[in-house]
């Protein structure tokens, strides 16, 4: 209560003054222009920080320890990060990591054979993580005019999506992937079930599919055989990205896929070893909390100016909503949990919402991601930018007139990664999830179960058991 009590006082100092804290290194340059925030704030929650021993949370999370309570296991996604790095961290099993790092070798032989048959379309079915992930590292590492495949994305629970995207396919030419985790999950089973109809023949659809997931037996139980890729079960599947679940990617990029690997590794070993990333780390896990419990401001919007990461706000929308949603542990001192979180390209945002951000009454918070090396090739996007970020955080009156004035109330993180590749995807992304991680920690909540999720799943089933009953 102390800490409590301490962070209120604070609070209630609370001025026009912007914390601002700088972070850089090979990958990225981050910039806060927190209104409000302060080092007596950031220091108060990092006492409560340390009370909590999170620094030994990250340990056991990268040892492999359960840290998974709810469901009593580990949560590995890390170790696929660690594969091809050349000191790695050796925390897991040596078993572990031969079958992590033979199912990534598997996903990478598996390009050169579907050349040899001659595939051009790769449809992926998955949805969530399963469909989020490899999406985006397709759209963000290859460019259109180059890749090897035709690639289309099906979430499943529509059958028009389905007709859309397939009438024009030649089924010689085609191959499914099919993601899911659990192989239990309705929208992919639906979406299995209407793939073997469009081929008409079991045989055909077993010689132009595969299936990655870590229930092989449910898998072989709905029509494979040989074809499935197997990850461990203690990836949840907004963390899958590192894993086979990447499989569409993982044909584009092959060998090139380690290096997206080794990005999320730097920020591992930057986690267990370097003070200035974890303060970067803490900063943003604690003004999230501290926006969303002192100041109302319970809303992010993640803006992306870049065009090929656009839809980066998508994937932090499950990894955050899903990881923090959750109700609040009855031994927490803060009530509210995770932030509500939206966004997109930040160009088309300017002509849509930020008419509310800049002067609309609600209480925002903001995240910008720009390339540095839009300064030369996209000069417009980075001027837009760093224009945002200084109005959304410092407003402006200067020659406006009243009704044109900008409030200047976002809380802003500025993101600019100094060039868009594998490495600093993966570092990016990584980063992210630690931000997540210290955030749940703190709230002491398990980022690693989606019981809400589940229980949607459920009552559909119900409903449908009822209606054909």
């Amino acid at each position: 209560m102390d800490f409590l009590n301490k962070i209120r006082t604070d609070t209630s100092k609370i001025s026009d003054e912007i914390y601002n804290f700088s972070y850089s290194n090979e990958e990225l340059r981050y910039q806060s222009f927190l209104k409000g925030f302060s080092n007596n704030l950031f220091l108060t929650f990092n006492s409560y920080f340390e009370e909590l021993n999170i620094f030994e949370s990250f340990k056991q999370l990268l040892n492999g320890k359960i840290v998974n309570n709810t469901e009593n296991q580990a949560a590995l996604h890390h170790v696929f990060r660690d594969l091809y790095a050349s000191s790695p961290k050796k925390l897991v099993s040596n078993d572990l990591i031969k079958s992590c790092r033979f199912s990534i070798e598997k996903c990478i032989d598996l390009k050169e054979k579907l050349v040899k048959k001659g595939i051009k379309n790769i449809v992926t079915i998955g949805i969530g993580g399963s469909y989020e992930g490899p999406k985006l590292l397709i759209e963000v590492l290859t460019n259109h005019n180059n890749r090897s495949f035709n690639h289309i994305f099906l979430t499943g629970p529509d059958v028009d999506e389905f007709n859309e995207a397939i009438q024009f396919l030649n089924q010689d030419e085609t191959f499914f992937i099919v993601s899911s985790k659990s192989f239990s999950t309705d929208e992919t089973l639906q979406c299995l079930s209407l793939s073997k109809n469009w081929f008409g023949s079991n045989i055909m659809f077993e010689e132009n599919s595969i299936a990655v997931t870590s229930q092989s037996d449910l898998a072989k139980q709905n029509g494979f055989r040989e074809n499935i890729i197997e990850f461990p079960n203690e990836i949840g599947g907004r963390y899958s990205i590192w894993s086979p679940i990447s499989l569409a990617a993982i044909l584009e990029l092959g060998e090139d896929f380690k290096d997206f690997l080794l990005g999320g590794f730097k920020a591992d070993n930057l986690l267990l070893n370097d003070k200035e990333y974890n303060e970067f780390i803490k900063l943003m896990s604690f003004s999230d909390i501290w926006h969303n419990n002192f100041i109302d401001k319970h809303t992010r919007a993640i803006l992306i100016y870049s065009w090929k990461l656009r839809h980066f706000s998508n994937y932090v929308q499950q990894l955050e909503m899903e990881s923090l949603g959750k109700q609040p542990n009855t031994k927490s001192i803060f009530k509210n949990t995770g932030q509500v979180v939206f966004g997109g390209f930040g160009s088309i945002a300017q002509h849509s919402y930020f008419q509310l951000l800049h002067q609309g009454t609600a209480e925002m918070c903001a995240d910008i991601i720009t390339i540095e090396d839009n300064k030369d090739s996209n000069k417009l996007l980075y001027a837009q930018s760093q224009a945002q970020s200084n109005l959304l955080a410092n407003g402006s009156s200067e020659h406006f007139k009243l009704h044109e004035q900008i409030n200047g109330n976002v809380s802003l993180n500025l993101f600019t990664i100094n060039e868009l590749n594998l490495r600093s995807l993966g570092f990016l992304i990584a980063t992210w999830e630690h931000r997540t991680f210290v955030t749940a920690k703190m709230l002491q909540i398990n980022p690693f179960d989606q019981y809400g999720v589940s229980a949607g799943k459920i009552f559909a089933k119900k409903y449908l058991n009822k209606q054909s009953g």
